[in-house]
Formats: C-alpha cells, sequence, structure tokens
C-alpha cells in the first residue's frame, strides 16, 4: 500500500515517471533490468533482500543508476551503512511527499541527499563498532540459532562463533547475544 501511494504521488510530478514496483528486494535486479530506470527507489526492510542489500548489488551491476533508500528506520547505523554502500540518498519516510520528488530530481543532478537529522545523529553516533563478521555471527544469533548451527551456516569454528559473539557482546555493552543482536539493530548495525 505504501509503495503504491509513493508511485502514485510521484507519478503525478510532471517530470517523473515511475516505470515499475516490485514489492520484495530480489525481484529489483530484474525490474531495474527490463525498464532501464534512472532512479530505484528502495526500503530498507523488504522481502527476499534488503534495500541495503539490493542496493550495494546495483552499485555494482549498474553503475549509473541512483539508489535512493526511503525508510522508517532513520537510525545512524542503517544511514552509515547506505553511504557506505553507495546509497545516493537516505530519507525517512515521514518526510513530505515534495520532499522526496526534490531528492529524487537532487540526485539525478549528480547530488547527494541526507536527511539532515539524521546526518547529525549518525555524525554523533559514530562508526558501528562492529566488524563484518560480528555482524554476520551477531545477527544469526538475534535469530535464534546455537552457537553450533552459527557455526555451520557461517562456516566457522564453534569457538570462532564464541569469540565474535563475546567480542560483540562487550562492543555493544550488552549482557548477553540477545541483548546486544537487539542493540545492535536498535542502532542500525545489523
Amino acid at each position: 500500500m505504501v509503495r503504491e501511494a509513493l508511485a502514485a504521488l510521484l507519478g503525478l510530478e510532471p517530470d517523473l515517471e515511475v516505470v515499475a514496483q516490485v514489492g520484495r528486494g530480489d525481484e529489483v535486479a530484474a525490474a531495474v533490468d527490463a525498464h532501464a530506470p534512472d532512479v530505484a527507489l528502495l526500503d530498507i526492510e523488504m522481502p527476499g533482500a534488503s534495500g541495503l542489500d539490493v542496493g550495494a548489488a546495483l552499485r555494482v551491476s549498474h553503475p549509473a543508476l541512483k539508489v535512493v533508500i526511503l525508510t522508517t528506520f532513520g537510525r545512524p547505523g542503517y544511514l552509515r551503512r547506505a553511504m557506505e554502500s553507495g546509497a545516493d540518498a537516505f530519507l525517512v519516510k515521514d518526510a513530505p511527499a515534495a520532499e522526496l520528488a526534490a531528492a529524487v530530481r537532487r540526485v539525478l543532478a549528480g547530488e547527494r541527499v541526507i536527511d539532515p537529522a539524521l546526518a547529525a545523529a549518525a555524525l554523533a553516533e559514530g562508526a558501528s563498532p562492529l566488524t563484518a563478521r560480528e555482524r554476520d555471527v551477531l545477527s544469526a544469533a538475534g535469530g535464534g540459532k546455537s552457537n553450533a548451527e552459527i557455526a555451520a551456516a557461517l562456516h566457522l569454528s564453534h569457538g570462532t562463533v564464541r569469540n565474535y559473539l563475546s567480542t560483540a557482546i562487550q562492543k555493544t555493552g550488552a549482557r548477553n547475544r540477545a541483548e546486544a543482536a537487539q542493540t545492535a539493530r536498535n542502532k542500525g548495525w545489523l
């Protein structure tokens, strides 16, 4: 419903045309191949693949394509990850529709567009203290998997998983792995 409403609002702009809509992250690449848009508007949380992962993949497969991340998750960690993956814009969904259309125009003109309040919060927060592997392990642990299951899924030893979890718990200031995963998610690090 939100996707269709955004497409309808953007479609009302005289200089913008919505050429495709998909409901899943794993359908975006095929839609980009089929319709060759100038801009891909992605949400962070999509079934099939996250907008951050899709955006990073599009940077490689379609380097000229502009990527705009629009999300309800206005968290500094997500902003930082989006910018690191090459997103051209990062906006929160509670912004007025006119701001979204203006942001699309600005990225097409070669600018980067970031929600100012979120940019300030990201600078104040600093970078995620977690390494990529610690994020992988903590993300899997947050899903309720045992150390042995995480080790098998990530092709690591049981001891290595235990060490990554211990370090992630320490870095997040949590008491246990579930709390560490929740803290990391709340900050946008996962």
